[in-house]
């Protein structure tokens, strides 16, 4: 047997959690947090690659640049479809380390294709939808990390992995502008025209500048996490979760959260440069997703104490004002807008999808836990411990799966606007149509878990 397999853990009993427990929980967690940073880097780096490319000499339309914007966010939702499962069949550790190895092939792609300005927009577009394996990490990454903590400090637990993890968005928009100033690694420098102004860039350090890190994150999953026996699940028993209704509630609100802050991220740059062409949106993109990341911490924690439903009504509440600020600043015939109260409108919105995005995975252990324990009452201790055992295995796969369906949102919102744009001349429509998905998403919270006597109060 591995001396990497641990075969008996009892997160829920006191004395092992403190002895055993919690340091083995805690040594796992500080090893995916920087593992998940890497992939939601290679994820969202072509938010500011897109950016750059038409200053460098590559024709491409602004719908084609949209694409290049969308398509990672379609690939790496579709993949967390699989990734959501893949836990309970290899093992936490193993898939972690493969799965963060795997980004090595688009980051190394990117850097050698933005070289040359001849490279063909189909191979771009190959490179956009392989950027998607740092999208597919996140579901297998909260599924393992839910396993390994009591239930009364999941909370805690996934909002510090992926509020922490969800920071390689912002640190992906903040050293991409920095690094591709010199010439780190090498290569012939491409010269950037816009307007008046020129200067030298090193592109290919967008795709460069994260491969010894993956490496070295790679290792580290390799050889310091754990894979729990009890873990171990097939396929199959994993996939009664599509016969549970709160599945499906819960990927309608995490559409809501997690997919509003994975589209905003994705399109805010390109967003900022063709409503505000005077603005350089690179100096500011990478603050809404920092916010949004600190603050999924700072939620999951609110969300432990005062209960992931209540928190992600007012959450959903406090998005629809943001919405409404948003579109208040917006630029219109014979009106400029205001970027500044366009981004400030964006931060609120940010830190609103990070709140939202740990309350609703706070809300989705505890209603799987509920419900098998409901199913196990008055049975023996033995058909309690299974129940809690199902439950969690459950628990992960939602997790996984629900962030699969949000992480769409990557692609939507970006399409949304490049749509709306295309047909209207402005940005409204989408943003409307959004202030519509949140009034849904406050009614399915409110109905199913926050009223009083809801069917599953949480």
């Amino acid at each position: 047997m591995s001396r990497h397999l641990i075969s008996t853990w009892e997160p829920e009993v006191p004395a092992f959690w403190q002895s055993q427990g919690k340091p083995t929980a805690t040594r796992n967690l500080w090893i995916s947090i920087p593992a998940l940073m890497l992939a939601f880097a290679i994820w969202m780096v072509w938010s500011v690659v897109v950016v750059n490319l038409p200053s460098i000499g590559f024709k491409y339309s602004t719908n084609q640049l949209f694409w290049l914007a969308a398509v990672p966010g379609l690939s790496g939702a579709t993949l967390r479809i699989f990734y959501s499962f893949m836990v309970p069949i290899f093992g936490g550790r193993k898939w972690t380390a493969i799965s963060t190895a795997s980004l090595l092939i688009p980051a190394l792609g990117i850097g050698f294709a933005v070289q040359d300005p001849g490279t063909s927009y189909p191979t771009m577009l190959v490179l956009s939808l392989l950027c998607g394996f740092g999208g597919g990490n996140f579901a297998s990454s909260m599924a393992n990390i839910s396993f390994f903590y009591p239930k009364d400090q999941k909370g805690y637990a996934l909002g510090m992995n992926a509020g922490l993890g969800n920071l390689g968005v912002s640190a992906v928009q903040f050293v991409v502008p920095l690094v591709i100033t010199a010439a780190v690694f090498g290569g012939e420098p491409q010269a950037w025209v816009k307007a008046a102004q020129s200067k030298q860039v090193w592109l290919q350090n967008a795709g460069f500048i994260w491969v010894p890190f993956i490496v070295m994150s790679s290792l580290a999953a390799w050889f310091g996490m754990n894979d729990l026996a009890s873990a171990k699940a097939s396929f199959s028993e994993q996939a009664v979760i599509f016969k549970r209704k709160h599945n499906w509630l819960m990927c309608w609100l995490y559409v809501g959260t997690f997919g509003s802050f994975i589209g905003y991220s994705a399109a805010f740059p390109l967003l900022t440069s063709t409503l505000f062409p005077q603005v350089n949106p690179l100096q500011y993109a990478f603050v809404g997703p920092l916010v949004s990341a600190l603050a999924r911490v700072a939620g999951g924690y609110i969300s432990d104490k005062l209960g992931g439903a209540r928190v992600t009504v007012w959450t959903f509440a406090a998005m629809i004002v943001a919405v409404l600020g948003v579109l208040h600043f917006l630029p219109s015939a014979g009106n400029p807008g205001s970027f500044m109260g366009f981004f400030g409108m964006f931060l609120l919105l940010f830190a609103c999808t990070g709140v939202g995005n740990a309350s609703t995975f706070r809300m989705i252990p505890v209603i799987f836990l509920t419900l098998h324990q409901r199913a196990s009452a008055g049975q023996s201790q033995a058909v309690k411990a299974q129940a809690v055992a199902s439950a969690n295995k459950e628990a992960a796969a939602v997790l996984g799966f629900t962030s699969a369906i949000a992480a769409y949102g990557a692609f939507f919102i970006p399409k949304s606007y490049g749509t709306s744009i295309a047909l209207t001349g402005s940005a409204n429509a989408a943003l409307w149509c959004f202030i519509g998905f949140y009034v849904s998403c406050i009614a399915v919270t409110w109905w199913y878990y926050a009223r009083k006597g809801a069917d599953m109060p949480c």
